[in-house]
């Protein structure tokens, strides 16, 4: 998997591009994540291996009438690595709910 460490974040982000969610803006949304976190995680998983990124062509943003998105994809490496993904958001989910409900304190 290259140098990237499996994070609840990296596997939201690999979850949500393998889910079709191809532009930073759309994985941001997808995950519920700031642009702070998603588009570090991107580069990340880019760098490693586990997605490939290109920019769309400039026609099709100025025909929308907006600047240029940059495109993400799974790599084979990326695809390798869901199951690690969700066995990583799985866990979090087990430790979510195994917590014990937050109450609220009223005077």
């Amino acid at each position: 998997m290259g140098d990237v460490r499996m994070t609840q974040v990296t596997a939201l982000v690999l979850r949500a591009i393998s889910a079709g969610h191809r532009y930073g803006f759309d994985v941001m949304e997808a995950v519920g994540l700031p642009s702070g976190t998603v588009y570090p995680a991107l580069r990340r998983l880019d760098k490693g291996g586990l997605l490939s990124a290109h920019w769309e062509p400039a026609s099709e943003a100025h025909a929308d009438r907006r600047p240029r998105r940059r495109i993400y994809e799974l790599t084979g490496v990326g695809r390798a690595a869901l199951p690690q993904a969700e066995a990583k958001l799985a866990e979090a989910r087990e430790r979510l709910s195994a917590l014990a409900p937050i109450r609220s304190e009223r005077p």
